[in-house]
C-alpha cells in the first residue's frame, strides 16, 4: 500500500497548489459576453425596444471591479475580496509557506522542514511571478496610452426611429488591471450623430464576415486589442478541431441605441442590434456542414474610440 509520508515532496506541491492558487475558467464559445465597457463594464446596460430584457454580465474581461464605478454587482464583489493571507501574489506565497511547515509537522520533521521541498518549487513560482509582472505592467501602459481610465457617472437611453428618413441603425429599425492608483475623470453622456450609426451597423457587417472569412488583418482594423484576442482565441480553437465558421449574409433588422458616454478622451456607445445571417460549422477538410447556428440573432455591441478617431468593437453581450 503506498503510503502518503514516502512522497512528503509530492503531498507538499499539492497543498501548495491548493492555497496558492485559483483556477478560473474561462469560457472562449462564440456567443458569449466578452469585452471591456470602460467604467460601465460592470453595470447592465438600458433595455430598449430592440433588447428588452437585461444584458448577461461579461464573462470575460480584462477591466478589473476596481477599475468600474462602484454600482458593480454584489456578487462580483464578494468575489475579488481577499482571502486569510490578503489578496494576490504574497497572499498565495504566504499559504504556500505555512502549507510547507504545516507538512513537517504532520510528518513528524519540526515546522520548518517543509521548507527544503518548497525551495524547489520556488524557481518555478518566481519565473511565473516575472511574467505577471511583466504582463501586468504592458497592460498598465497601454491603458496610460490611449487613456482606459475608469469613472462613476450615470447612464442615458436614448432610442432612436425618429424618423430622419434614413435606413439602418439611424432611422430605429426596431473583459490586467492598471498598476497604479487614484482618481478618475467622471464619465457624462453624449449624443450620437446620424453618421455614427450607420459605421456600427458596417462594422456590424464586416466583422461578422471577416470572421467566418478568418481574416486577422480586417479584425485588427476593427477591433480594441483585448477583442481581437478573444476572437484570436476562438479561431485557433476552431483550427485546432478541424472546423471553420462560416458566416455570410449579414443583415440588421432593428437597432437603438442603449446609451452613449465619454471618459476622458474615449467616447462608448452601447448598441442594441437584432440581426439575421448565414451561421454555418464545416469540417476545414471537407467542407461538409457539421452544424448550422441559429439564422437570428440579438446582442448588444458597445463601440469605443478616441475623441476624433475611429470606432472599434470593445464588447459583445448577450441578451
Amino acid at each position: 500500500m503506498l503510503r502518503i509520508r514516502r512522497h512528503p515532496l509530492l503531498a507538499l506541491l499539492a497543498v501548495v497548489a491548493a492555497l496558492s492558487f485559483t483556477v478560473v475558467t474561462a469560457d472562449a464559445r462564440s456567443g458569449g459576453s466578452f469585452g471591456s465597457r470602460g467604467s460601465r463594464t460592470f453595470s447592465a446596460p438600458p433595455m430598449t425596444n430592440t433588447a428588452p430584457r437585461s444584458a448577461r454580465p461579461m464573462e470575460r474581461t480584462m477591466t478589473q471591479p476596481s477599475q468600474a464605478q462602484p454600482r458593480a454587482a454584489a456578487g462580483q464583489t464578494s468575489a475579488a475580496r481577499p482571502g486569510l493571507f490578503g489578496g494576490g501574489l504574497l497572499g498565495g506565497l504566504a499559504a504556500g509557506f505555512i502549507g510547507a511547515g504545516l507538512f513537517g509537522l504532520l510528518f513528524g520533521h519540526g515546522f520548518l522542514s517543509g521548507m527544503g521541498g518548497f525551495a524547489s518549487f520556488l524557481g518555478l513560482l518566481l519565473q511565473v511571478v516575472l511574467v505577471v509582472i511583466v504582463a501586468r505592467l504592458a497592460w498598465a501602459w497601454w491603458q496610460r496610452r490611449n487613456g482606459l481610465a475608469a469613472a462613476g457617472g450615470p447612464s442615458l437611453r436614448q432610442e432612436l426611429g425618429q424618423g430622419d428618413g434614413r435606413s439602418g441603425l439611424g432611422s430605429g429599425l426596431g473583459g490586467f488591471a492598471g498598476l497604479g492608483g487614484g482618481s478618475a475623470p467622471a464619465s457624462e453622456d453624449i449624443q450620437i450623430a446620424p453618421a455614427d450609426f450607420d459605421t456600427f451597423e458596417r462594422l456590424l457587417t464586416e466583422i461578422q464576415t471577416a470572421y467566418g472569412k478568418e481574416d486577422l488583418t480586417a479584425l485588427r482594423a476593427r477591433l480594441t486589442p483585448e477583442m481581437l484576442s478573444y476572437f484570436s482565441e476562438e479561431l485557433a480553437q476552431n483550427a485546432g478541431q478541424g472546423v471553420i465558421n462560416q458566416i455570410a449574409d449579414v443583415k440588421l433588422l432593428q437597432g437603438d441605441l442603449a446609451e452613449a458616454w465619454r471618459e476622458g478622451n474615449d467616447e462608448y456607445a452601447t448598441v442594441a442590434m437584432r440581426y439575421s445571417l448565414n451561421d454555418t460549422l464545416v469540417e476545414r477538410a471537407t467542407g461538409r456542414v457539421k452544424q448550422i447556428e441559429p439564422s437570428e440573432a440579438t446582442e448588444l455591441w458597445t463601440f469605443r474610440r478616441a475623441r476624433g478617431g475611429e470606432w472599434l468593437l470593445s464588447a459583445i453581450q448577450q441578451t
